[in-house]
Formats: C-alpha cells, sequence, structure tokens
C-alpha cells in the first residue's frame, strides 16, 4: 500500500518541478528575442557610417545566439526532410511572380536595376540576403515564440509581426511581408524545410523590384533609408 501512495505522490510533484524549467526556457528566448530584435533596429534606424558598424555587431550577436543556443540544428529544416512535399510554394510564387511581371509589362511599369554591370552580382546577393531573412525569421524568431507564445498560429502571427514591423515605414513592403511571413511561418511548422521559403522570397523580392517603380517602393529600403530616400534625376532613358 505504500508503493502507490508514493507513486502518486511523485506524479503530483512532476508538474511543479516542470513548470520553473519551462518559465525558464521562455524567459531565456524573450531575452534572445529582445537583444536580437534591437540589435535589427538599430541597423535599421542608424544613419551611415554607423549603420555599417552595427550591421556587423548584429550579425555577430545574433551568430552567438543561434551558436549557444539550446536549439537542435534538426530543427532548422536544411536536412532536406519534406523538401519535395513542400516545393509547391515555391511553384506558386512563381506562378504569381509571371503574373505580375507580365501585368508590370502590361503597364510600363517593368524595369531593371540601373546598376547594369553589377545586376547578376547584386541579384546572387539578394538572392543570399533572402535567404538570411528566412533563417531569422523561420529558426530565430519563430523558434523562440513557439515557446513563449501557446498555439502555433499564434506564434506564427507573432513572428509575421515582428516580421513586418522591422520594415516599418515602408507601406507596401510591411503589408506583404505581414502576409508572406505568416503563411511561410505555417508552411515551415508543417513542412520543416527552409529551402522552398529561402527561393520563394528570393522571387518575390526580385518580381518587387523590377515590376514596380523605385520612386514608388523607395528602391525597397526600411527604416531611416525609406524616408531619406531620394529619387535618383537622371536625363538617360
Amino acid at each position: 500500500m505504500v508503493q502507490p501512495v508514493d507513486a502518486g505522490r511523485n506524479l503530483a510533484r512532476e508538474p511543479a518541478s516542470a513548470a520553473p524549467a519551462m518559465c525558464s526556457a521562455a524567459r531565456c528566448s524573450g531575452l534572445e528575442l529582445a537583444l536580437a530584435y534591437g540589435l535589427i533596429l538599430s541597423v535599421v534606424w542608424t544613419p551611415r557610417p554607423w549603420q555599417r558598424l552595427l550591421w556587423v555587431v548584429a550579425c555577430a550577436g545574433v551568430a552567438a545566439i543561434v551558436i549557444f543556443s539550446r536549439q537542435r540544428p534538426v530543427r532548422w529544416g536544411l536536412q532536406g526532410t519534406g523538401l519535395l512535399r513542400s516545393l509547391w510554394i515555391t511553384g506558386a510564387v512563381l506562378l504569381v511572380s509571371g503574373c505580375s511581371i507580365a501585368l508590370a509589362a502590361r503597364f510600363h511599369t517593368l524595369h531593371v536595376t540601373p546598376h547594369h554591370q553589377g545586376i547578376w552580382s547584386s541579384w546572387w546577393a539578394y538572392i543570399l540576403w533572402a535567404a538570411s531573412q528566412q533563417f531569422l525569421l523561420q529558426d530565430f524568431f519563430l523558434a523562440r515564440l513557439e515557446r513563449i507564445v501557446r498555439g502555433k498560429k499564434a506564434a506564427a502571427l507573432a513572428a509575421a509581426g515582428l516580421f513586418a514591423a522591422a520594415h516599418l515605414p515602408n507601406p507596401l513592403l510591411t503589408a506583404l511581408t505581414l502576409l508572406w511571413g505568416f503563411l511561410a511561418c505555417l508552411h515551415f511548422l508543417r513542412y520543416r524545410s527552409l529551402y522552398p521559403l529561402a527561393a520563394a522570397h528570393a522571387i518575390l523580392g526580385i518580381t518587387l523590384a523590377i515590376a514596380i517603380p523605385g520612386p514608388v517602393i523607395h528602391n525597397m529600403r526600411v527604416g531611416l533609408g525609406y524616408l531619406t530616400y531620394t529619387p535618383p534625376h537622371s536625363a538617360q532613358p
């Protein structure tokens, strides 16, 4: 008769001992999230040349948090599991991109970056930047918000909100990144594959850059760069 009583006491003690661990994990995730997001906003809203220095500091800070965190790399979505099943989102984005380019050509807003000599190098750089943003959104913001917010959809919406707020005060990019961020987070929670999302992000960004005139979208600038943007005055066609 003694053993069942002790077993019941042990079971009763387990939730109490597990609660502080959960609170500690949520608290650490919140601190990591606040620190990284603060560094990102400082880069977005700081003028040059200090912006370049803060960019290096932000990259080093986020990298240090990722390296020393307890997050398992198997959850980063880089192992290729579910890749084929998740490629549909890249195809859907290609379809949207094709329609957008066709409309831009119809309304004579289709254009190419003025830096003709470095167009391919700049596009490759943007592809890497798009992949980095998806890593931050899914593997940093979403992964930590899953420990803080209850419910996967709530965590996805919160991550999308942070992602969109980093694109303020650009109204078009803020709205689009809120929608894309939410859909991308839901997609990642289901398939755990980062590659299709990175490719889709790059396609969407390049489509916006060549389909919408620079003065309208301020050359896709955000933060202080959006407010200080001045349209180029060139006599060349």
